[in-house]
Formats: C-alpha cells, sequence, structure tokens
C-alpha cells in the first residue's frame, strides 16, 4: 500500500517550489504559509518570502515591519511574528540552523505537530507523520476510523521508513487533489482497494464543529491630505497585532467623525472576514487635516503604503477609496457626490 502511494505521488504531484528543495528553513516557511491557506494563495506569497528572506540569519536580521510588508494578504499575520521570533531563537540557540529534533521544533513559536512533523520527514528524513486535516480524512476513510486519536496513532504507524518525507507529501497530495472532503474522486485514487470506505460507502469522517461566526459592523476613515494619508497602528497584542490600518473613527480626535462623517455616506461597504467575525466595513473618505500625535500615527503616500504592513481589510479599503479620490480630483466633485450620481 505505502509502495502503491508513493509510485502514484511520483507520477502526478504537483510541481511546488518547496519540493524542489531539502533545506530546512524553505520547508518550514510554507509549511508555516499552508496552515489555514490554499497552495494557489501561498505560492506568490512564498516566492516573495523567500526572495526576501532566503535564511534563517536574513529574517533574524529584518525589522519586523518589513517582514510583516512581505506577509500582508497572506492572512493569519501571528504566523509571521511567529517565524521572526522562532528565527531569533533559532539563531541564538541553534547557530542559526533548524534543529532535527522533533521536541526541539516543538518549542520554537508556532511549531505544532503537523509543522513539526513535516520539516522532520522531508528535510531530515525522519519518519515522523504530519497529521493535518487532509491527512486525517485520507486515514479516517482508508482504515475505517472514527476517533481522532486513533487515526493519528494510524498516521504515525503508516509513515515510510524508507521516504518518509516523500510518503507524508503523498498522503498530503492525496486528501488535497483526490480524497476530496465533499466528493472524492476514488476512481484516480491508488488506494482504491484498500479503502474501506469505498468498500462500506461511508464516505463521512468526523469534523471539527465550524466556530460560531459574528456580525461586525467595523467602519474606516480614509483620511486624505496633501496626497498623503493618515494610517493607524494596532497595538502589538490582540488581533492584526502591530500592523497599520485606516483610523476607525473611534481612534480619531474627539468630534471629527461625529461633526464631519456623519452627515455623510460612505464611499463603498467592503465585506470582509477574519477568523470567527463577517465584517461589514463602510469607508467614509475625509479630505482635511487631521491634528494627531504620537509613534501609532503616520502620514503615508499612497507610494509608500508598499512599506507599511497593511492588514487585508485596510488594503481592500485604500484601493477602491484611491479610485474615488482620483476621479473626484479630477471632477472636483466630493467623491460621496459621485458615488451617489453613479447609483
Amino acid at each position: 500500500m505505502r509502495a502503491a502511494l508513493v509510485r502514484w505521488y511520483d507520477r502526478n504531484k504537483r510541481d511546488l517550489p518547496w519540493r524542489k528543495t531539502r533545506d530546512p528553513y524553505a520547508i518550514w516557511v510554507s509549511e508555516t504559509m499552508l496552515q489555514q491557506t490554499q497552495v494557489a494563495t501561498v505560492l506568490p506569497y512564498y516566492r516573495r518570502f523567500m526572495e526576501a528572506f532566503p535564511s534563517v540569519e536574513a529574517l533574524d536580521r529584518a525589522p519586523l515591519d518589513t517582514v510583516r510588508s512581505v506577509w500582508s494578504g497572506l492572512g493569519y499575520y501571528r504566523r509571521a511574528a511567529n517565524l521572526k521570533q522562532a528565527a531569533r531563537l533559532l539563531m541564538s540557540r541553534h547557530g542559526g540552523r533548524l534543529p532535527a529534533d522533533y521536541q526541539a521544533l516543538l518549542r520554537l513559536p508556532g511549531i505544532g505537530r503537523y509543522t513539526a512533523g513535516a520539516v522532520m520527514s522531508i528535510a531530515f528524513g525522519r519518519p515522523c507523520a504530519a497529521p493535518d486535516g487532509n491527512v486525517r480524512r485520507v486515514y479516517a476513510r482508508l482504515l475505517g476510523l472514527r476517533d481522532p486519536k486513533q487515526i493519528d496513532a494510524a498516521a504515525e504507524q503508516m509513515v515510510s521508513r524508507s521516504r518518509p518525507g516523500d510518503f507524508n507529501q503523498a498522503v498530503m497530495e492525496l486528501g488535497a487533489t483526490v480524497c476530496l472532503p465533499a466528493a472524492p474522486l476514488c476512481e484516480r485514487c491508488p488506494l482504491i482497494h484498500w479503502c474501506r470506505a469505498r468498500a462500506s460507502g461511508a464516505f463521512d469522517v468526523p469534523r471539527r464543529q465550524p466556530a460560531r461566526t459574528k456580525a461586525v459592523e467595523w467602519p474606516l476613515v480614509l483620511v486624505e491630505s496633501r496626497s498623503r494619508i493618515l494610517l493607524h497602528r494596532r497595538p502589538e497584542g490582540g488581533l492584526l497585532a502591530g500592523l497599520w490600518e485606516l483610523p476607525r473613527p473611534e481612534t480619531l480626535p474627539t468630534g471629527i467623525f461625529d461633526e464631519t462623517l456623519r452627515r455623510s455616506e460612505p464611499v463603498t461597504v467592503i465585506r470582509h472576514a477574519i477568523t470567527d467575525m463577517r465584517i461589514t466595513a463602510p469607508v467614509y473618505v475625509l479630505r482635511r487635516k487631521v491634528s494627531v500625535k504620537g509613534a501609532a500615527w503616520r502620514w503615508v503616500s499612497f507610494d509608500d503604503l508598499s512599506a507599511h504592513p497593511l492588514s487585508s481589510l485596510s488594503t481592500k479599503a485604500v484601493r477602491v477609496a484611491e479610485r474615488h479620490l482620483s476621479v473626484a480630483k479630477r471632477s472636483r466633485r466630493a467623491p460621496t457626490q459621485l458615488i451617489r450620481e453613479a447609483r
């Protein structure tokens, strides 16, 4: 069964950049990015990240804001902060190299059982399982298991001793491209003759209960003066820690929002999701100088925005509002007036 799966993988694996290396650092970065994120989304970010920070030492030397800027748009920003923090520990404790030790990897920020197992098996050739959601689904169906502990134990027992990295990637690939959650493509599966789910027709597997989502109103204000916009930095702790964003009304000086913006309409309303929140974000445009103080505030030109790690929500808002500002300047009419006319 192992041999059939690895042969299938050799013939059918996708051409992905992190599969062309055994560099533990590159594999660690890729597996961190792939946490809760699809391969197609990760690809451009992975290439950009590796060009900017080709080694643990380069990542350690880079300012956290630079790391966040390169990561900006990929989401789950805590992963970028964990990579940066782990790079510091690798430089101070492990000579700038990822240790070939499962327990030592688990002690690094942001590394759990899946990432540690992937690095150990792919980079170091050690027979460690890498149980992510795809892998667990494959084993649950293949072996007719439902208990999560039994599934993880089976994953440990099944790992190939001769090609553990390729074997783990083969299981991941099978789960991602063939053994799909809703409609598995059984006729393409190299393990069809051994699969208990195929024999019984019982393809349902245990799933975590989805987190309840909550609706959140998240208004943003694009304040523009002399071709620069005002950004506000979020605190280092909590949601979107340390990222820059368009100001929320409550962060602006008292009275600005009440006196100016409540009499106008938003130029756009953005729908966005962060973790368990379904966000509705009306975006207002305010063209005036606002007096703010402190390191959490900064006036930035549109050309310099790339140097400031923006939240994905604010990035969307800026793109839309910038277009309306451009049209408004050409027509010398207020953006909200143009929106009303367009409607």
